[in-house]
């Protein structure tokens, strides 16, 4: 049986969509920082926090009450907010920092959202907004979203424009795919891709390796994050293994922009 967390990791987002337990996995991406991390306690922890909004249901059903209910116990009460004095602290991404500290990111945020909404029986959705993970309430009657990082603001749809200019200064027009729906591997995935470049703003080559790593476990043919694994292991030394991946980068993606760049460090490190 798979014991590091990496293999637990790859054997979680092996199963189906649906079956993939989303908080499990942001813990598992947490515990490669955090060695002796133990899921159940942390998994336990949301349990009570969806049990904290039943208890003030007081019995009722209606969606949208039960959404408001959800975000009154987590952003109010319980004061979990985002980050913004330090936004980039690697522990925002960490989920079991972020239900310790009551501080995360938006995607982090989201997480907690659905993983409590999900547990009072919320039809909700990830939304991989650029810029801005959102939360999706998809109701019968009403379809609106709520942004984790903004204390669970909730917001109708088409309200997608005035956020986009909020985070790009109104340089991106609002496009429908924007507001798809995210797979829960497709959330893991945005998880590392935010310690990734975390990591590689701070020059931690390891760390940032090691996500790489992760990412490919979801995204096995992820053609940036292999290019990006030989530029790592060639800055770390690891030349051979750096002109394997490179190689496979290519070979993957023999046009792409950057390709001659990619053929000549190849042959520089194969010199050298």
């Amino acid at each position: 049986m798979p014991t590091s967390p990496a293999a637990r990791l790859a054997e979680l987002v092996s199963r189906p969509e649906s079956e993939i337990d989303l908080a499990a996995g942001a813990l598992l991406i947490a515990a490669e920082e955090y060695p002796q991390l133990q899921v159940a306690p942390y998994l336990r922890r949301l349990d009570l926090l969806a049990e904290r909004v039943k208890d003030r249901l007081a019995g009722e059903t209606a969606p949208t009450v039960v959404l408001e209910e959800l975000c009154r116990v987590l952003f109010e009460e319980e004061g979990f907010q985002g980050n913004a004095d330090a936004y980039h602290d690697p522990r925002n991404s960490f989920l079991n920092d972020v239900l310790d500290r009551r501080l995360g990111i938006p995607i982090t945020l989201g997480i907690v959202t659905l993983e409590v909404g999900w547990r009072v029986g919320l039809p909700l959705a990830g939304v991989n907004f650029p810029g801005h993970f959102l939360v999706r309430f998809e109701g019968e009657l009403v379809r609106l979203l709520v942004d984790p990082f903004d204390g669970g603001r909730i917001r109708w749809e088409d309200e997608g424009q005035a956020l986009l200019d909020k985070v790009y200064g109104g340089m991106v027009r609002m496009r429908p795919e924007f507001l798809e729906s995210a797979g829960r591997s497709d959330i893991l995935a945005r998880v590392l891709t935010n310690l990734k470049g975390i990591y590689l703003n701070a020059g931690d080559d390891t760390r940032a390796l090691a996500a790489v790593d992760r990412i490919l476990v979801i995204r096995p043919g992820a053609t940036v994050e292999l290019r990006d694994r030989g530029l790592l292991l060639a800055r770390s030394g690891r030349k051979h293994e750096a002109v394997v991946e490179l190689e496979r980068y290519l070979d993957l993606a023999p046009a792409a922009p950057d390709a001659q760049r990619v053929r000549s460090l190849i042959q520089d490190l194969s010199e050298s």
